[in-house]
């Protein structure tokens, strides 16, 4: 029987790009409005969930829309909708369309925001710009008769357990005799309710990071045949992979600061962007953050940085940068649009992996450009 794609399929594929636990503390990501268990046909990725936005996925038949900023940024005291707030939840209820938020989850993931920015313009020998923190690693130890040993470990390996470095599949096989007595009321896969059973099975162990546990275990589960699956999972002391906001990189070649802003603009599709430094400047390293990163000059100028893209400098900390010899093009908010192609080219590739149950899956683009800014 085909199984029926829901939103929480859906999130399932974002969140094992950009776990929810990469978030920072104070963002509100993950589901917006709508439900977990809606079956989904047609999804629209767009930047923003502004009004223009929830009538186009209106008129396009949408069923679930994938945003980047949080339509529910701050908590809801109430839902007025005389407010375009509350006129956009009323539109996306009535019409049953769910929002899904992946914000700054999908800036620190591993190919997300920050990423596709600094792939667009060429970088190479790139690193995280600042360090967000560290993943947790845990131990999974099951035990699986071994005529299934290959099923489970299949399972658990293709959702990211046992992957070391650049190898995958990186599990520990140790054969003994599991025993157990199946009571009233159980559906054993093996042996006779209250008899003593005695059967050859195989300890698996392998590495897990914390973002993915849930799933493993879940998919192990699943693809054991065990009624009760025996299992145990331990804290790691070994370092986990390190994660973090922004990237840096280089250039294959130095360019004048100015060449460098026409580039820039190029590869963001932006007529203008704000320029802080001398244009006749070499310029070879960059950094790069997405959205608001004024913040982030220190890191920038720490890892020696050339020049710096983010959007929304303000004044004084424009003045900050001249005074520490750091170039910054402030590319504006806006350029994170980029999200929107680079989700939908992984969320198809996706889909395409689990085969036929998912070719019904429609994926768009948002046409309609959120940017509050123009330019006379």
């Amino acid at each position: 029987m085909q199984k029926t794609i829901t939103n929480k399929d859906i999130f399932k594929l974002i969140e094992s790009w950009a776990p929810k636990n990469y978030a920072y503390d104070w963002d509100n990501i993950g589901l917006q409005v709508g439900s977990y268990n809606k079956p989904v046909k047609k999804i629209m990725i767009t930047l923003d969930v502004l009004e223009p936005v929830v009538d186009e996925a209106i008129a396009n038949g949408v069923d679930l829309i994938i945003a980047h900023h949080p339509l529910l940024f701050k908590p809801l005291k109430l839902l007025n909708i005389d407010h375009w707030r509350g006129r956009i939840i009323k539109k996306l209820i009535q019409h049953d369309i769910s929002v899904y938020a992946a914000h700054t989850n999908l800036d620190v993931a591993e190919g997300g925001v920050n990423d596709m920015l600094s792939d667009l313009l060429g970088l190479v020998d790139k690193e995280i710009l600042t360090d967000v923190n560290q993943e947790s690693l845990f131990k999974i130890a099951v035990f699986t008769p071994e005529t299934h040993v290959e099923n489970v470990v299949d399972a658990i390996s293709k959702e990211g357990a046992g992957h070391i470095g650049k190898y995958s599949h990186c599990t520990f096989q140790s054969n003994g005799t599991g025993t157990f007595m199946p009571l009233e009321g159980t559906t054993p896969f093996i042996g006779q309710q209250n008899q003593l059973e005695r059967v050859k099975e195989t300890k698996i162990e392998t590495i897990v990071p914390e973002s993915i546990l849930h799933q493993v275990i879940e998919s192990m589960i699943a693809a054991h045949p065990y009624e009760e699956v025996a299992y145990d999972v331990y804290p790691l002391q070994n370092p986990g992979k390190k994660y973090g906001i922004g990237r840096v990189g280089s250039l294959p070649e130095a360019l004048t600061l100015r060449d460098f802003a026409e580039k820039v603009k190029g590869a963001y599709n932006m007529s203008h962007v704000r320029v802080i430094g001398e244009l006749t400047k070499k310029v070879k390293r960059v950094a790069v953050l997405g959205g608001s990163g004024e913040k982030y000059l220190y890191p920038a100028v720490q890892k020696k940085a050339d020049v710096y893209i983010t959007g929304d400098m303000t004044f004084h900390q424009a003045q900050e940068a001249l005074e520490m010899g750091l170039a910054v093009i402030d590319a504006g908010h806006y350029i994170e649009h980029v999200m929107k192609a680079g989700t939908k080219t992984y969320l198809d590739r996706k889909l395409r992996e689990m085969g036929s149950i998912s070719q019904e899956i429609e994926i768009r683009l948002s046409e309609v450009n959120t940017d509050p800014f123009q330019y006379q």
